[in-house]
């Protein structure tokens, strides 16, 4: 690989937040990637500290995100708690550092306008983060759209049969999460859309909520440890964020789209479905988003036309090469000359469908 920064060095990354995230997908990464090298790791928590030390010794760690010099890092990657998305990132931006961050990137449509400004004032490049579109499937997926005609329609829906993550803590509290399935999962949906849909604003929303899961210990999400046992750091809240968010959306053009996001449900798998309905053709995707074991032994895609359903094979690959994809592209974006202001584009129109999704809802449950 070539080098990645202009100057002949690998990338400086200061990874921010050292919760779930950080350890298990993007440190183990980055240390073995050869594009980045970590200068900083940063959590306020002792015991977060002491663990990335142990695990990765010889990586610099810091209690305040404010320690971190600009003149020693290329980019930060943002994997703090929801709430602290746009704080942590407009600070850091501002100073004239490139953020990397995780999904949800906003909570709100004033949060998207305060890193737009961020990115402006500090000069510094926005990435959003969302693992979904680098999967192979999901590009096989969209090089067949291709061959379907003129898209009508958008099927996305993740279901999980249980996954509901860290009940009682930030992530179940509207305040700190900003919502519940919807935002955790139905982020990475949206973005699945995202080019499909182009710049088409959405003209019509409509959706619907409901949490009959949340609260059953039996749909606690499985494959996260500090969930599953309690990561002493957050104390128990309220409950008041949906397990299960519906919508049917349609854009300006006309294109319509239905998402279905769940954290538990009825179901025995987590299955993952990305349908295309186009004037001359479909096509459908079913796999397991994310890290859950209980998954599909293996994604399924096929095309339907003329009355003929064909799969289409697809390569094997580990279960998170998505997001050693993110890392191969991460290079390039932050040299793009076409990039600054791109990401926010689409943060807008995403964020914006969520609030409007989570407003119609509220009309309903009001009434």
């Amino acid at each position: 690989m070539s080098a990645a920064h202009p100057g002949g060095r690998p990338i400086r990354t200061a990874v921010v937040g050292l919760g779930w995230a950080a350890r298990s997908i993007w440190l183990p990464r980055l240390r073995l990637h050869p594009a980045f090298t970590v200068n900083a790791a940063v959590d306020p928590d002792p015991a977060s500290r002491e663990s990335v030390a142990v695990d990765h010794p010889g990586t610099p760690v810091l209690a305040a995100v404010h320690d971190v010099d600009p003149a020693q890092v290329d980019l930060a990657i943002v994997a703090v708690p929801n709430h602290l998305h746009c704080e942590i990132a407009s600070g850091l931006l501002r100073k004239g550092v490139p953020v990397f961050l995780e999904k949800p990137v906003c909570l709100t449509s004033a949060e998207a306008e305060q890193l737009a400004e961020a990115e402006r004032v500090g000069g510094a490049r926005l990435l959003a983060g969302s693992a979904a579109r680098h999967r192979a499937d999901i590009g096989m997926l969209l090089a067949s759209v291709g061959e379907l005609g003129h898209v009508r329609h958008l099927e996305l829906s993740w279901v999980r049969a249980r996954g509901v993550p860290d009940a009682g803590g930030w992530f179940t509290q509207r305040q700190l999460s900003g919502g519940g399935a919807l935002v955790d999962l139905g982020w990475h949906l949206f973005d699945i859309a995202a080019p499909l849909l182009g710049s088409a604003e959405f003209t019509q929303v409509t959706g619907a909520v409901s949490g009959d899961f949340i609260a059953q210990d039996t749909a606690r999400v499985s494959w996260r440890a500090e969930e599953a046992q309690g990561n002493g750091r957050a104390a128990a809240g309220p409950v008041d964020v949906e397990d299960t968010a519906r919508a049917f959306l349609v854009t300006e053009g006309g294109i319509s789209l239905s998402l279905h996001a769940s954290w538990a449900s009825h179901e025995e798998l987590d299955i993952t479905r990305i349908r295309v309905d186009g004037s001359a053709g479909s096509a459908t995707l079913r796999c397991t988003f994310g890290f859950s074991p209980n998954r599909l032994p293996r994604p399924e895609l096929t095309l339907t036309r003329d009355g003929g359903t064909h799969p289409v094979p697809l390569p094997e690959e580990p279960v998170g090469t998505e997001y050693d994809r993110q890392l191969d592209e991460l290079p390039a974006l932050l040299r793009d000359p076409a990039g600054p202001g791109r990401a926010i584009e689409e943060v807008r129109r995403t964020i914006g469908a969520i609030e409007r999704v989570y407003s119609s809802a509220r009309a309903v449950q009001e009434k």
